[in-house]
């Protein structure tokens, strides 16, 4: 959008670019035309090569910092309502069977609605600008619309599983059941496709709908492969659960012979408009997998220190950095991690690595900053317009 009218932020104390350079840029300045970035470097150098006119606005931002807004890569909006709810000794099964699905099954439109809203705010309060959220309750369109109003990017769907429990959780009522399960894969992904069809690129594509599903147990080989072949036609992304810790790996082991991430690719599951959500518990193959078909990765270390999943102990997020897997930062609920806030997430990741394997060089904060920025958007697919500041690309940044 071209406006008669440039806004010129001058004199910031510093700007991290996060580009392919890499550059922290002191004493900076940025050019904005409405929602696109005209420049940015050291002030006396833009002022030289963008003089403002008469009826610009020249912003001075001493004492002030810069980056991109973050990109959280894994959220349940859904949850929001559920804060202090859930008991603070849980691991990763009982969480998920015995309170999460209970909770989730009693979400309806309207606390969905305020759900997101409040979820959405905490998230640009704390310097998120996108993310991409696991999947609505109900009509993702309350969650499209909801999102839109507050003014951030990002990406949604219908909530999505096929494979019910063969032995029913005590507690879980035959309309829990009938909420969280469709009768099968297909039946799901056309549900899906009509969600893609009707809500993606909703408020001039600032909002997003994919073809997600819940993954893990929950979900048939069929629907996780199909989900991800679905979404290639429409021209979108999936996510979804995998590996999420030690013993759903090793019951995938035992029922099918290899690991999640193995057996996915066995039936030609991965890909690169897949962003797999956890993946604690992967060997040295899962990770080549991984690389090998472009697929991404949300790391959630807050979760994964509050339900013990183990990633400091057995999570190979290091190496999937280094074989050149886009592994993206996300806060997943506020009852699984507490927070929404994903500067909380960074702290986490640049020192978590460092200490568990005693080695002061793993990830660090720089490569914390670029997992939480273009590492994300480039697992969303929306890094050609987010994720950095570059002259071109949308004016979504976070101010200090």
């Amino acid at each position: 959008m071209t406006t008669n009218q440039r806004t010129f932020l001058v004199h910031l104390a510093w700007a991290l670019t996060v580009d392919s350079q890499d550059r922290r840029i002191n004493d900076a300045a940025l050019v904005l035309d409405g929602d696109r970035i005209v420049a940015i470097g050291p002030t006396d150098e833009i002022l030289a090569r963008h003089p403002p006119g008469p009826e610009d606005a020249v912003v001075e931002s001493r004492n002030r910092g810069l980056t991109p807004g973050f990109v959280d890569t894994h959220v349940h909006l859904s949850e929001t309502l559920s804060r202090a709810v859930f008991p603070d000794n849980l691991a990763t099964r009982a969480w998920v069977f015995h309170w999460a699905k209970p909770f989730y099954a009693h979400v309806d439109a309207e606390d969905e609605r305020t759900s997101v809203l409040l979820g959405t705010a905490e998230m640009l309060r704390c310097g998120t600008t996108c993310f991409l959220d696991m999947g609505a309750q109900n009509d993702p369109g309350v969650t499209v619309i909801a999102a839109a109003e507050v003014g951030i990017r990002g990406i949604t769907g219908r909530h999505a599983a096929d494979n019910k429990p063969a032995e029913i959780p005590p507690g879980w009522s035959p309309e829990m059941v009938d909420h969280h399960f469709f009768p099968n894969a297909d039946v799901a992904l056309e549900v899906l496709e009509q969600c893609v069809r009707d809500w993606n690129g909703y408020a001039d594509g600032r909002i997003r709908c994919w073809v997600n599903i819940e993954g893990k147990e929950p979900c048939t080989l069929e629907l996780h492969v199909g989900a991800r072949a679905l979404a290639e036609r429409l021209g979108v992304g999936t996510t979804y659960h995998i590996a999420s810790n030690i013993e759903e790996s090793q019951i995938a082991e035992r029922r099918h012979g290899v690991w999640p991430v193995t057996r996915i690719a066995d039936h030609d599951g991965l890909g690169k408009n897949l962003v797999l959500a956890h993946a604690v518990a992967v060997n040295d193959h899962d990770v080549s997998l991984i690389a090998q078909h472009g697929t991404s990765v949300a790391f959630c270390p807050s979760t994964s220190l509050k339900l013990a999943k183990g990633a400091t102990a057995i999570g190979k997020y290091p190496e999937m950095l280094e074989a050149g897997v886009s592994v993206g930062v996300g806060t997943d609920g506020v009852s699984a991690a507490g927070n929404l806030n994903l500067m909380r997430q960074m702290y986490l990741v640049a020192g978590l690595f460092k200490d568990a394997r005693l080695n002061a060089d793993l990830v660090g904060a720089r490569k914390a900053l670029r997992m939480a920025t273009i590492g994300g958007a480039k697992a969303l697919g929306w890094d050609d317009e987010i994720g950095s500041l570059e002259p071109g690309k949308k004016a979504d940044f976070v101010l200090f």
